[in-house]
């Protein structure tokens, strides 16, 4: 745990650049999106700590750079980025073909990598909008979510949460939301997704989806955004389910199949 805690200072020192006033610029290009210079600071959107032990237990490994297990996920980082930046792509979509693959896990330790160690801001939007969870692995306030969003009692802005991790932002979801098909292809949610992917040139997006084959929530979804990676687990997702979903997002951007659950742990390291 201290680890952990060294590392975010690490990272709030280096995201500071050595001042003790954190001030940030943007500029415009020739789309007329925004490119971050310099450190962040969080006027708008709510900054809040997370605790450290809430994080380890439930399976929040990126922050620490010195646990075996996360070189995964970094090396899953630098092969989703290489094939998005190849494309000019920065929207992606996590999904599995039934629910308990890990997707969450994956989507929340994928986002961390990209923010900690990239010259990329990320942003994790919670998309399962029937079985939320990601606010709850990272142990975010209960107030102030996408669904109070869309009832119209908050600002979207208010809704956003950076957990004092530089470069990195959710937009959580606490509880289920009716008509989640219809929400996710209205022209509401649709603006907003551009918008979210507009607005800074050096921004990922990563929606953390449904199942495939518990809801149509994801696959009507998917159309929005430039890529999809899908998450199985080993031993428990058949054959079958995943030719199945392959079939689903054939005229989808596959990036490629994440194996979770695996029993079998590396030996060796190069350090």
């Amino acid at each position: 745990m201290e680890r952990i805690k060294e590392a975010i200072a690490k990272a709030k020192e280096k995201q500071a650049g050595g001042f003790s006033e954190r001030t940030s610029t943007t500029k415009k290009t020739a789309h007329n999106t925004e490119i971050v210079e310099g450190p962040i600071v969080y006027n708008q959107t709510r900054v809040v700590d997370l605790s450290l032990a809430h994080l380890e237990e439930n399976r929040i490994i990126t922050l620490d750079s010195e646990d075996p297990n996360s070189i995964s996920f970094d090396i899953l980082r630098t092969q989703v980025l290489a094939k998005m930046e190849a494309n000019n792509w920065r929207t992606l979509a996590i999904t599995s073909p039934t629910p308990a693959c890990g997707k969450t896990v994956v989507a929340i330790n994928l986002a961390l990598s990209i923010a900690k160690q990239t010259d990329y801001t990320a942003l994790l939007v919670d998309f399962d909008l029937r079985r939320p969870q990601v606010a709850a692995y990272l142990g975010l306030p209960k107030e102030n979510s996408f669904a109070e969003y869309l009832d119209g009692k908050i600002e979207f802005n208010d809704a956003l949460v950076n957990p004092g991790i530089p470069r990195f932002v959710v937009l959580p979801n606490r509880r289920a939301v009716k008509n989640s098909t219809e929400i996710l292809t209205s022209r509401r949610v649709k603006s907003m997704v551009a918008d979210l992917r507009d607005r800074y040139e050096k921004r990922i997006c990563i929606f953390d989806l449904p199942p495939l084959k518990a809801t149509d929530d994801a696959i009507a979804f998917i159309p929005q955004v430039d890529c999809v990676l899908m998450v199985v687990a080993s031993g428990e997702t058949k054959p079958s389910e995943v030719k199945d979903c392959r079939r689903q997002l054939q005229s989808s951007n596959l990036l490629g199949v994440v194996l979770n659950k695996s029993e079998e742990v590396a030996k060796t390291y190069y350090y």
